[in-house]
């Protein structure tokens, strides 16, 4: 098999990047809003802390919409549900920078959040109906670069706006991109033809209350919005509102979310065990980094956005190999293999210190983030590298579903866990200590080497339709 039989090319590559961009535009949005909230604040006369409820309006909207998209996809047809919440998104950020007051703006993100849910989701599922299984790794490596320069171009692009312009053009922002995002939907996705099917009213009430109770409840209970006693409140009754949305899914005759998927081994090994390991110890990583670099190292904040910047370079400039690697390889070989390598990288955080040379400090971020961009791909193909093309719709609703309860998890994770290491070394979270976050990356290497025995459980071949592992090994 050539390397360009596993290339996406011609309207299926197209697809990959319409998608891709969508999925840009959302993640600049997340990042610019968080460095305009002081501006924000000015404006609507009230605190930061205050305007910190349009994040958790988004993340409401988004936690309950999730699980109808595949639903809303197979009813309307997914081009067109696409297409939809482009414009919804686009529309909301525009009413997001006029907004003139706090809760005018929420409502906008709640719009938003709308949108965003959808354009995530159904986007994925476009382009893993479109993409053939041997194209599938190279599709989402196009796919996950966008996620990574979302984040990293946000906070200085966010910066630059709101210091030399205004606060509004970060949601502005969003409108050419919407804009050529729409038409681009418009012209070259397919439409495709709807499929009735009656709503699950039962399990959007089950789904949606679980994840929203999961996801404010671990936000609360590490101390950001109220009291954590409410939060913990929140994230324990969120344990039996799981299990009954699993139980309706399992026997109601038409589920809004569907677990035939999870008959899959290598779907349900990296939808809910070995790969959520993983997804947690990166998300935890990346809220870590800056504060030992700033408050740990006392770095600038450009010193150390800098060094994340490198971080990411490694990530994006790995991806040019991994096709390659998976196909000679295998998955197996290439989930086991960088998971150690990212769990050595993550130790050898722990040995930083101030007299550490800043170009030693980058080389091995760089390669950190290499190892990472192997892991992320691998997990990210062989997740849907079996599931049968009808199962394809509840795989990717299921997978959107658990990545949302596992974004949730991370944060909570990563600041209790934090407070739970200065507490034990007698100080506070509040007042952290290069120390504390030595230990916290040395956790955090173990708690992702936790996926290595389902990863050694996987068989040789597995994925071997979408890498070409096997055709490989017989020539």
């Amino acid at each position: 098999m050539s390397d360009a039989g596993t290339r996406p090319t011609g309207r299926s590559l197209l697809i990959v990047l319409i998608v891709a961009t969508a999925a840009l535009m959302e993640g600049l949005d997340a990042t610019i809003i968080v460095t305009a909230l002081p501006k924000m604040a000015e404006t609507f006369g009230t605190s930061p802390i205050a305007v910190s409820v349009g994040l958790t309006a988004y993340l409401l909207s988004v936690a309950i919409l999730t699980p109808t998209s595949g639903w809303l996809a197979d009813r309307f047809g997914a081009r067109n549900v696409f297409a939809l919440s482009i414009c919804v998104f686009t529309v909301a950020s525009v009413l997001c920078g006029m907004s003139q007051s706090l809760w005018t703006f929420c409502a906008a993100r709640v719009l938003q959040g709308m949108g965003g849910a959808l354009m995530t989701s159904v986007g994925r599922l476009i382009v893993f109906r479109s993409t053939p299984k041997s194209q599938l790794v190279r599709a989402v490596n196009w796919m996950t670069v966008p996620m990574l320069l979302g984040p990293t171009l946000g906070p200085p692009l966010g910066g630059f706006l709101t210091t030399y312009f205004t606060w509004r053009a970060g949601f502005f922002i969003n409108v050419p991109i919407g804009l050529a995002g729409l038409i681009l939907v418009l012209m070259y996705i397919p439409r495709t033809e709807g499929e009735r099917r009656p709503f699950d009213v039962a399990g959007f009430l089950l789904n949606g209350a679980a994840l929203a109770s999961l996801i404010f409840g671990m936000q609360g209970m590490v101390g950001h919005n109220g009291d954590w006693r409410i939060g913990a409140a929140l994230a324990l009754a969120s344990g039996p509102l799981i299990w009954l949305a699993w139980r309706h899914a399992r026997t109601a005759a038409q589920p809004l979310v569907e677990l035939t998927p999870l008959h899959n081994p290598t779907f349900r090994m990296t939808t809910l065990t070995g790969g959520n390991f993983m997804r947690i110890a990166v998300g935890v990583t990346g809220f870590f980094m800056p504060l030992l670099f700033q408050v740990g190292l006392g770095m600038t904040a450009l010193a150390s956005g800098l060094l994340v910047l490198t971080h990411m370079a490694g990530d994006l400039g790995a991806k040019a190999f991994t096709t390659q690697t998976v196909r000679r390889v295998g998955f197996r070989n290439v989930l086991i293999a960088s998971i150690c390598l990212y769990a050595s990288g993550m130790m050898v955080f722990v040995a930083f210190g101030h007299t550490t040379p800043l170009w030693l400090i980058g080389v091995l971020l760089f390669f950190a983030g290499a190892a990472r961009s192997f892991q992320m791909t691998g997990l990210s193909a062989l997740q849907f590298a079996d599931v049968p093309q009808q199962e394809m719709t509840a795989a990717s609703t299921l997978s959107a579903v658990s990545q949302q309860a596992m974004r949730a998890l991370g944060i909570a994770f990563a600041a209790l866990l934090l407070n739970l290491i200065a507490v034990a070394s007698g100080g506070s979270g509040e007042h952290l200590t290069l120390s504390n976050l030595q230990v916290a990356f040395a956790i955090i290497a173990v708690f992702a080497l936790a996926a290595l025995p389902w990863y050694l459980r996987l068989p040789h071949d597995a994925g071997s339709a979408v890498s070409g592992h096997a055709a490989v090994k017989r020539a």
